[in-house]
């Protein structure tokens, strides 16, 4: 044997990995040194008709029937297929499979490579992020928890009218978002809040408990709507919140008759739209956003709701919903309200919030809130 042979044999005895032959049904005929020194079997052991099938822990021996020998049988090569070898202790080693079939096809040639160190980076790999998912969830349940407080568990009764709130969260209801809505009796009526904080998480959630607590708290000083989202602007600029909030803030003063008087006020908020018989219109007066300028302006306009009409509060996250570049659009929110009107109003409020939801392929970008009055008639 020449030395440029000795050196190819002393390569394939002692090389990094472990190398073996078989036969196509995996019976071994050949292993190197580096293989025994892996698995702790003696040469005879492995070569006296063991199958390399044996070698492999039970459930990659199945996989190996399955899907390893079919797949070298189609393309003659297979890399890298993580599997455990069972040694001959009884101990598990994790390997890297490599398998080629060329030239002589009755000669499948195997390259071992133990996986120990990379077995366990990834076990650590998928530990750090388990760990990241649980911080993360942990992070943001204070946030839901918050989330939760800007919706009322339920809405009071008020005689003569029916009410409805929804309100769907971004996303898969991951992202706390600043949507929020509130309606509760008051010393002269009822009085209803919406409103959005800009931007999402836990700051935004922070910034909408106190804009919600501030207009629930703010009437008992307060007697107009003005008034009172006037006090939510002091409130953000003193405690420097940061973020603008746009919010609709509404006295409803007990029914005279069949009829109602709604006064509102609107700072930086899409107006509510009343549908009356066939006609669809904004009602409300624009003002400026909150938690900007020190001084704010204003208007508070009364509304007269009749038997039949139908009033919706919403959120701009409903008309602003999009669609492949496509805008959902005040006018498609219009004609809906005006297809609707003749519902209840909690069938008008999950009319809408299904149809904006489906505009976006049932994920939505933003929070969707929204309230509807609807006097019977």
């Amino acid at each position: 044997m020449s030395l440029a042979e000795e050196d190819v044999e002393d390569l394939y005895e002692h090389a990094p990995c472990g190398h073996l032959s078989t036969l196509p049904d995996g019976t071994i005929i050949r292993v190197n040194r580096t293989l025994i020194e892996l698995t702790g079997y003696d040469p005879g052991e492995l070569t006296g008709g063991m199958r390399i099938q044996n070698l492999l822990a039970v459930g990659d021996r199945i996989f190996y029937e399955t899907h390893f020998a079919p797949l070298l049988a189609m393309q003659s090569v297979v890399r890298e297929i993580a599997v455990d070898v069972r040694r001959a202790d009884g101990t598990r080693l994790p390997v890297l499979l490599n398998a080629v079939m060329r030239g002589d096809p009755r000669v499948i040639r195997f390259c071992v490579f133990a996986a120990t160190g990379r077995r366990e980076y990834e076990r650590e790999l998928l530990r750090a992020r388990q760990r990241a998912e649980r911080s993360e969830a942990e992070a943001r349940e204070p946030a839901r928890t918050l989330q939760r407080s800007f919706i009322p568990p339920a809405l009071p009764e008020i005689p003569g009218l029916q009410v409805a709130g929804a309100f769907r969260p971004a996303g898969n209801g991951d992202l706390v978002g600043g949507d929020f809505y509130d309606l509760y009796e008051t010393a002269g009526g009822w009085a209803l809040a919406l409103g959005a904080v800009c931007g999402k998480g836990v700051e935004a959630a922070v910034v909408t408990s106190l804009a919600r607590y501030t207009l629930r708290a703010a009437p008992i000083r307060e007697p107009s709507p003005s008034a009172v989202l006037s006090a939510l602007n002091r409130t953000l600029l003193r405690e420097r919140a940061g973020r603008f909030v746009t919010a609709v803030y509404g006295q409803l003063a007990p029914p005279a008759g069949t009829s109602f008087r709604l006064t509102l006020s609107l700072a930086g908020h899409p107006p509510p739209l009343r549908a009356r018989g066939e006609a669809v219109g904004e009602i409300g007066r624009p003002g400026n956003v909150l938690g900007l300028l020190p001084s704010v302006r204003l208007t508070d306009v009364d509304v007269d709701l009749v038997p039949g009409d139908a009033v919706l509060f919403h959120t701009d996250d409903v008309v602003e919903a999009r669609r492949d570049g496509e805008l959902y659009g005040e006018e498609r929110l219009r004609r809906l309200l005006g297809d609707t009107r003749a519902m209840e109003a909690d069938g008008i409020a999950d009319a809408i919030v299904a149809d904006a939801v489906a505009f976006q392929s049932g994920l939505t970008r933003d929070d969707i809130a929204l309230v509807v009055l609807k006097i019977p008639g």
